[in-house]
């Protein structure tokens, strides 16, 4: 059996809790739903044994943000290609669609909005909306998939999604735990962060998104990823808005904007 089989057989199987879960904003306005037990332990050990090393990834390092993404998949082990892109495979998105109740969704074969990442000790992600759209600007972004393969990973210490309010006030934190995946939508009030690892070790995550041609708000709206401080840093919110608005106008006038272009070119899934 695939891993795309795999992922679709748990999903059905909780389906009925997972469309309840979603059905009901985890905080403010956004919605998620978590289903731990993806795979059989083995695979996602596997899984996390297959990822590269860090210093074959690449270090996003600024202010907004401390982690080492990659979407080189060319470069990995098979295994990582396909546990990837088992979560854009038609079984899962047809799936994911019967909980989610979202309509017309698409993977994203070039990951440009999606790899894999990995943080260690002292890294973290800021609050942030992500992009509204895909690299050419034609579909929404509407689902974040989030896969965690670190064995052993504990709640305390860190590196754990955080869901907030539109205000950034109030959150949700979801521990990333081995095996599990969380669901949840991404829109113009979809605040989420990644809290500072605490503890050495390498927190791995299996990333996704979806997209469709509907808006998930049902409103037309077009914004690039916009970061935000937490609550108890005050000047790094005034940093933070400053440089959103400073970055929103390069993209009105540069529109595929002028940083570093990281997509995967490697063609369709194997399988």
């Amino acid at each position: 059996m695939s891993l795309a089989e795999q992922i679709a057989l748990r999903l059905k199987a909780e389906s009925a809790r997972l469309r309840a879960d979603f059905s009901r904003p985890a905080v403010g306005n956004t919605r998620a739903c978590v289903l731990d037990d993806v795979l059989p332990v083995a695979t996602a050990e596997a899984i996390y044994k297959a990822f590269p090393r860090n210093e074959d990834m690449r270090l996003m390092d600024s202010f907004r943000e401390r982690k080492y993404t990659s979407k080189a998949v060319e470069r990995m082990e098979p295994l990582m290609h396909d546990a990837l892109f088992a979560f854009q495979a038609p079984p899962v998105l047809e799936a994911v669609a019967a909980i989610t109740g979202l309509r017309d969704m698409v993977g994203d074969p070039s990951l440009y909005a999606g790899g894999i990442s990995a943080m260690t000790e002292g890294q973290f992600l800021d609050p942030h909306i992500d992009n509204s759209h895909d690299a050419e600007g034609r579909n929404y972004r509407v689902l974040n998939l989030l896969y965690y393969v670190t064995p052993g990973w504990r709640a305390e210490n860190g590196g754990n999604l955080e869901l907030w309010d539109e205000a950034v006030r109030e959150r949700l934190e979801i521990p990333s735990l081995f095996n599990r995946l969380v669901i949840m939508q991404t829109d113009r009030s979809s605040w989420h962060s990644v809290n500072r690892v605490k503890v050495r070790g390498t927190r791995c995550c299996v990333s996704n998104y979806y997209f469709s041609p509907h808006s998930p708000n049902g409103v037309e709206v077009t914004h690039i990823t916009f970061f935000q401080g937490r609550p108890e840093q005050p000047l790094r919110r005034l940093l933070a808005t400053a440089d959103g608005y400073a970055r929103t106008l390069v993209r009105k006038l540069v529109k595929r904007g002028v940083g570093r272009q990281d997509v995967y070119r490697g063609g369709p899934p194997r399988s």
